[in-house]
């Protein structure tokens, strides 16, 4: 696990630096998110991700993760919709890894019906900001994610690593910042609010690899 907490303290460095460079305008960004990005496939990778069929599922969906900063790192809407997809790929992927591991149905109903009351709240909210063309993957992305927490605490409930439920709750708590940049209200506060949530998000997936094994 030391080599987990070193790499845990980069990915932290590289995410104070990303959101300082962010603040300022610094062209530095985009490295040092990448490195945050880097840190945490690194951990996943170091943890086993390629031992076990679990880990081999979440590390090709961090891989994914990975592949959606970097597009999300600019502002451009084709690079944005293409990293969409790149993270509703994640997502779907990290549905096969719960199911294969195995889940609690009543857990899963439970945390399901959770969500639908942020959802109840977000599709109001978001729908006269988006624009027609992207309010299909929008809302099927909402969807995914909602199922993404209702698997995570399935497999919580069967008996997987606790730390998957945080991790999935910050990961659909850190999207509703992605949405409120990209749709509502574009600033910093976006970033400072929703960035170290999604880092904390899938540094969780990460580091569930190396208790599954």
């Amino acid at each position: 696990m030391v080599q987990a907490a070193v790499l845990t303290g980069i990915l932290a460095a590289a995410l104070g630096l990303n959101l300082a460079a962010e603040r300022k305008g610094f062209a530095g960004r985009v490295f040092f998110k990448m490195t945050a990005s880097t840190a945490f496939l690194a951990i996943a990778y170091l943890g086993g991700a390629l031992d076990t069929s679990y880990g081999r599922w979440v590390f090709f969906a961090l891989i994914l993760c990975w592949i959606g900063d970097l597009l999300l790192a600019y502002e451009d809407k084709i690079l944005f919709l293409v990293g969409l997809f790149s993270f509703l790929g994640a997502h779907g992927v990290l549905l096969i890894a719960f199911v294969r591991m195995g889940f609690e149905p009543l857990w899963a109903i439970a945390a399901a019906a959770g969500t639908l009351v942020p959802a109840s709240l977000i599709v109001p909210w978001l729908r006269p900001h988006v624009p027609r063309e992207m309010k299909a993957p929008v809302y099927a992305y909402m969807v995914i994610i909602s199922a993404m927490v209702a698997l995570a605490a399935g497999a919580v409930g069967a008996g997987g690593p606790l730390i998957l439920l945080p991790g999935a709750v910050l990961f659909y708590v850190s999207d509703i910042f992605v949405a409120r940049q990209r749709f509502v209200r574009p600033g910093f506060s976006n970033f400072i609010l929703g960035l170290p949530q999604y880092y904390a998000a899938v540094w969780c997936f990460a580091i569930s690899i190396w208790f599954y094994a």
